[in-house]
């Protein structure tokens, strides 16, 4: 009876987590299929490297190059702000905050992984829009320095749980030899413990950037909705996914347009598939040296 039982639970196990794969075979089904048929009426070079993105005009225009650039340019933007604040803030969690804070701050910084999406945008556009425009005598404030500013606040929970993770693999044994040949806690810091925890780090900023170019709401919300090549971090702008999100209602089922947003959702599944492949190679890397450490 218990072997029985014991069958039956792997087998549901197994039908569970080769469901995962079973949906993923469905998305990228579905965006090939839905997306291949505009290249049969634009190359996929004139596609990528087109400058202008009129997709309603006659004849239209299905060249996504502002599109790519203005997410290229706001994930950029927000590793600026992610990469500091996530990574400090897991340097001091884990290696320099005592009990009581690392009680205090742990859940703050959880708690802004969980604040939704819109709640971010509606933020940037009411109350950071402004400010930003005010400051800096700037005709909008919905830019690409205020949709970086938001999707960098929003990756930091992220770098920072997947840093801390990284840094509590590093042995202990590597913070005593540090100390035993007379390093400070300041040495060992950056001497040892981030140069050991460097691999887990970079993991985590390649999944930041993930994040940063996958979100959706808070881009339609703050960067402006301009579909034009961005010169300056002041320039309202249109990512990918903010395209996606505002012309797929309105786009005929089975036109051009709504293959070319297909294909936009394609590159854009390229694109974070990649990091994220790249993201567990060298998680995978770091924990073989780390096993090897040990």
């Amino acid at each position: 009876m218990n072997k029985r039982k014991e069958r039956a639970i792997k087998y549901i196990f197994t039908a569970l987590a080769f469901s995962s794969l079973v949906f993923l075979v469905g998305i990228v089904f579905v965006l090939f299929k839905e997306a291949l048929p505009i290249f049969t009426k634009i190359s996929p070079k004139a596609f990528l490297l087109g400058k202008s993105w009129y997709p309603t005009s006659s004849p239209p225009e299905f060249g996504i190059l502002p599109l790519i650039l203005a997410s290229l340019w706001v994930t950029l933007g927000a590793l600026f702000i992610c990469v500091p604040l996530g990574v400090g803030s897991a340097l001091y969690l884990h290696e320099l905050a005592g009990p009581r804070q690392r009680t205090l701050l742990k859940p703050v910084i959880e708690i802004l992984a969980s604040v939704p999406s819109i709640v971010y945008g509606f933020f940037g556009m009411v109350i950071l829009a402004p400010f930003l425009q005010n400051t800096f005598n700037l005709p909008i404030g919905l830019c690409v320095l205020t949709t970086s500013v938001i999707l960098g606040v929003m990756a930091t929970p992220t770098v920072a749980s997947i840093a801390e993770d990284a840094l509590s693999y590093v042995p202990r044994s590597f913070r005593e030899a540090s100390f035993a040949v007379g390093a400070d806690r300041w040495q060992t810091l950056t001497k040892v413990i981030i140069p050991a925890a460097g691999s887990g780090i970079s993991t985590a900023i390649i999944l930041g950037m993930s994040r940063a170019i996958g979100e959706t709401m808070t881009v339609l919300m703050v960067a402006g909705g301009s579909a034009v090549i961005p010169h300056s971090l002041f320039d309202p702008v249109r990512p990918m996914t903010a395209a996606i999100a505002a012309e797929m209602g309105e786009a005929p089922v089975g036109s051009d347009h709504y293959h070319a947003l297909f294909a936009i959702a394609l590159i854009l599944f390229l694109i974070t598939f990649a990091f994220n492949i790249a993201a567990e190679l060298i998680s995978r890397r770091f924990r073989l040296k780390l096993g090897h450490s040990r």
